[in-house]
């Protein structure tokens, strides 16, 4: 059963379509889905972040008003900006890799079974370690995949 959040998500993707940009308002969100408006941040805060292709700009006053934005990169910028990240953070969360795996999948740079393989490959029980570097190894495995994957470009 979808949650009230996959509810929201769906709704906006839709709404979004093929445009790059969606003007939002919080509270009509809110009241739409009879949810706080505290639920929409959340949505929009988990859903819809630059890991996954998007930006969000938030306007003070008038009921919340939001702009979605969907960032249309190059794929090669796309690659260069997750290896920069990795580089900068030398080490990632399970989540945030979901996060990037999700975009070079919606990007159309791995297919969805490549991205089913690199889910299990680099999970936490898969990476275990005695040294306790999994956050490292999955950032240094990623970027290897990427810079496997800016020469396929």
């Amino acid at each position: 059963m979808a949650t009230i959040s996959d509810v929201i998500e769906e709704f906006i993707l839709k709404a979004l379509a093929d445009d790059d940009l969606l003007q939002l308002s919080r509270n009509d969100l809110a009241t739409f889905f009879s949810c706080a408006p505290s639920q929409i941040n959340y949505v929009l805060s988990t859903r819809f972040t630059p890991e996954k292709g998007f930006v969000i700009e938030s306007k003070r006053g008038g009921g919340g008003c939001i702009n979605l934005i969907r960032l249309n990169e190059d794929k090669g910028d796309v690659l260069k900006s997750i290896y920069d990240y990795l580089q900068e953070e030398g080490s990632l969360e399970y989540t945030k890799f979901l996060h990037i795996l999700q975009r070079l999948v919606t990007d159309g740079m791995i297919s969805k079974n490549e991205g089913e393989l690199l889910k299990i490959a680099m999970s936490d029980k898969a990476l275990a370690n005695p040294l306790n570097m999994t956050k490292r190894l999955r950032a240094q495995m990623l970027k290897e995949l990427v810079l496997n994957l800016s020469k396929r470009s």
